[in-house]
């Protein structure tokens, strides 16, 4: 008696339906006559808080440390290279390692739980949160312009002075591509997961927007900090947006850096050096005042003695 071989339909269980829509039943034999099951949306994914504070409380004293040893070094009268590199390294070296800390224990040893995640599209949504990022700063700038609120510079003084190839690549490096990665892994990857674990997305997105344009005061700048902190913080707010809508930091950090990348442009070939800055008469337009105050962030460097730099 010649045996058959046993069937070879595919088991039991939820598939994608046929018409593509959700997934539908099928059991064994054919498909059931039920309405399709959709796919629950992805939770955004959180850290613990801890992961949050700990990455604010790390950038702080690795900031304050850092500007106190840099001044600590200035009797020396290195290279201005030297002290482009030492002040990245120390500013945000310990952000770094903290992030590895958090990777390894509660994310699975995964890049992805910190949000470090790339695709192709990132590359045109890169330039749009950067222009979304712009037209967010252009509001607050405008209104602290019309409400007189104090407002500086985070890049007063850039351009005063004569800049040699190799100055201009290490800055290039540290504020292009240094700043841009390890910010955007601070804020919008550990802060702000971290912050959604305790509350909702409006909080957390809101509170980590405040917290990145308060890192940029200096306290030499006085009051001027109040308008620098709000314009910044609309940034901070348009990244988080970004970032939590995305789930990755792909965008942001192309974001960040096209940021930077323009400012320094801006800075370097002396673009705005005719427009009025006199903001008693309210005729610094909005546009001067976004290349003016935009995301430079470039750690403190100290002057050694002799030399002139700029404090961005």
């Amino acid at each position: 008696m010649t045996k058959f071989p046993p069937p070879t339909t595919a088991p039991a269980g939820w598939y994608p339906d046929p018409q593509g829509i959700g997934q539908r039943y099928f059991d064994g034999h054919a498909w059931t006559p039920v309405y399709p099951r959709f796919e629950q949306p992805e939770q955004h994914p959180s850290l613990p808080i801890w992961a949050a504070l700990g990455a604010l409380a790390v950038l702080i004293v690795s900031l304050v440390l850092g500007k106190v040893i840099l001044e600590a070094l200035i009797s020396y009268e290195w290279s201005l290279i030297v002290y482009i590199a030492i002040s990245v390294v120390l500013s945000y070296g310990p952000s770094v390692a903290w992030g590895i800390y958090v990777r390894r224990r509660w994310g699975a040893g995964r890049l992805a739980s910190l949000g470090w995640k790339f695709r192709w599209s990132d590359l045109g949504w890169g330039p749009l949160t950067w222009l979304a990022a712009v037209l967010s700063q252009s509001v607050f700038a405008a209104a602290v312009l019309i409400f007189e609120i104090p407002l500086s510079s985070n890049i007063d003084g850039a351009g005063d002075f004569d800049t040699d190839r190799a100055y201009l690549i290490a800055t290039l490096v540290a504020a292009v591509i240094a700043a841009p990665i390890v910010e955007e892994i601070v804020f919008r990857g550990l802060v702000m997961r971290g912050f959604l674990s305790r509350m909702g997305p409006v909080a957390a997105i809101s509170l980590q927007g405040v917290l990145f344009g308060v890192a940029h005061i200096d306290p030499v700048r006085g009051s001027g900090n109040v308008g620098l902190a709000m314009v910044l913080s609309a940034v901070g707010v348009t990244f988080g947006a970004a970032a939590y809508l995305t789930h990755r930091l792909g965008p942001t950090v192309i974001a960040h850096a096209i940021f930077n990348g323009v400012v320094l442009t801006i800075v370097f070939t002396g673009v705005l050096d005719g427009v009025d800055r006199d903001f008693g008469r309210g005729t610094l337009s909005a546009v001067s005042v976004v290349a003016e105050h935009a995301v430079i962030d470039q750690p403190h460097i100290a002057e050694p003695a002799g030399q002139q730099h700029n404090r961005w």
